[in-house]
């Protein structure tokens, strides 16, 4: 068999990537990233979860992160415009009628999590730190470097690089594609499966001054991450605390929508601001200091997310919509989870498929609990906001918020709030009938 110059060839240096050669490096294996970019670079997902914490401590992070000064984030909070003659239909603890709902994570004790916080990040400096951090845990990495292609024909991986017109190669014993969004093996290996209900777009930019106190409940909690529901149809709005001045907004809605306002999206993102006209009121009285930015194919699966020689990690396994912040989560945890597979897979000279088996079990467990949450969501957000509040199903719904979805086949919550949305649906009497969403995901639907 062929010499490797590496263990491990990491595609792509996000949080993800980062977070895998950190893992990987500090249990002795010789690990190369290939980022196509340079960072720092403007990237979107710039709120964690609690479920973030564990990882960071695990790869000597945690300190890092928490003395870079980003804000600190206690709870998430959502609001609409549901009016207060909604049916409450029994459900109990409703503060806010249907029309608002917060949390806060010290609510519930999470194993691995020794603090009642996490972080709102500017990507741009937190994925630059995890980065660095990697190369001092002793990983070698490579930035402007872009994967021309990887080999999987031979005894061992090669991975293609540019060098002038011809290719540089790169031999490693197995494969990390952390390519995010860009799905780097998706594409070439062909795996790479159109999510079969979601199909959203984000639009998004930066404001300075913003008043967050516009539509919080409570003043004091105007830093948490907001979520406003917009009454249009699958469309709702992030507010995100950056530093202690400038906030993050960003619509999510579906793609038709943004194809239809392809000539005018400033217009189609103020409009919809002003369905909400406190939001948009707050926002026009704030500096926009970046111009607006679309994010696209956010809902996509893969036929297979390990293989001979390669595991898929991050965005580059799935992803679905940041309703729920999980994108950062999903990174940083299917890094660790794949990582503890691929030592034991280096321990034992093997990196064939079903040496990932229990990465892949859990990995698809996991993110198959953020889709149904997501997909309640969509069909029927007054639901959400009544189980959050109620004591009977909030510390369950606020274990999946946590990004604590990894043990559990399903969480009971979401299988009490799945069968709530097929009444409302099978009977078009029902009092919240009328306020189902568009999106319906089956049960089982997600490629994960």
């Amino acid at each position: 068999m062929p010499e490797v110059d590496y263990d491990i060839g990491i595609i792509g240096g996000g949080p993800a990537g980062s977070t895998s050669a950190s893992y990987l490096a500090r249990a002795g294996l010789s690990v190369a990233v290939f980022e196509a970019e340079n960072f720092p670079r403007e990237h979107v997902g710039e709120s964690l979860v609690p479920a973030t914490t564990p990882v960071l401590r695990d790869i000597g992070a945690i300190d890092l992160i928490d003395k870079a000064g980003f804000p600190r984030k206690f709870g998430a909070a959502w609001t609409s415009a549901a009016s207060d003659d909604i049916p409450k239909l029994g459900f109990q603890g409703l503060s806010h009628g249907l029309g608002a709902a917060e949390i806060e994570f010290n609510e519930r004790d999470q194993a691995g999590v020794l603090q009642d916080y996490t972080y709102h990040v500017d990507r741009g400096q937190f994925d630059l730190l995890l980065l660095h951090h990697a190369k001092a845990q002793g990983a070698k990495v490579f930035e402007g470097m872009r994967v021309r292609r990887v080999d999987f024909s031979g005894d061992r991986p090669v991975i293609h690089l540019p060098l002038g017109k011809k290719d540089a190669t790169v031999t490693v014993n197995m494969v990390v594609d952390a390519s995010g969004r860009g799905t780097f093996l998706g594409r070439q290996e062909k795996i790479k499966v159109p999510d079969p209900v979601f199909n959203q777009y984000a639009i998004h930019t930066w404001f300075d001054d913003l008043d967050r106190t516009a539509l919080a409940h409570d003043k004091e909690k105007a830093d948490y991450i907001f979520i406003h529901f917009l009454p249009i149809t699958d469309t709702w709005v992030w507010q995100i605390p950056i530093t202690d001045t400038i906030t993050s907004v960003g619509v999510v809605t579906q793609k038709k929508h943004v194809r239809a306002a392809k000539d005018d999206l400033d217009g189609f993102f103020w409009d919809c601001l002003g369905s909400r006209p406190a939001l948009r009121k707050a926002l026009e009285q704030a500096t926009q200091v970046r111009p607006l930015k679309t994010e696209g194919d956010y809902s996509y699966g893969m036929k297979e997310i390990v293989g001979d020689g390669f595991v898929l990690v991050g965005d580059a396994a799935r992803f679905v919509d940041p309703i729920f912040s999980s994108g950062v989560s999903v990174a940083l945890n299917s890094a660790r989870l794949a990582c503890k597979d691929i030592i034991a897979a280096a321990e034992a000279g093997d990196f064939s498929k079903p040496r990932f088996a229990t990465y892949e079990q859990t990995l698809r467990r996991g993110v198959r609990n953020w889709y149904e949450f997501i997909s309640i969501y969509y069909r029927l957000n007054i639901l959400f906001t009544a189980f959050v509040q109620d004591p009977r199903y909030r510390l369950d719904v606020l274990k999946m918020l946590q990004g604590d979805v990894y043990d559990d086949s399903e969480p009971p919550a979401l299988t009490a709030m799945r069968e709530f949305v097929s009444v409302v649906e099978n009977n078009p009497d029902h009092l919240w009938h009328q306020h189902l969403g568009n999106l319906s995901a089956p049960s089982m639907a997600a490629m994960l």
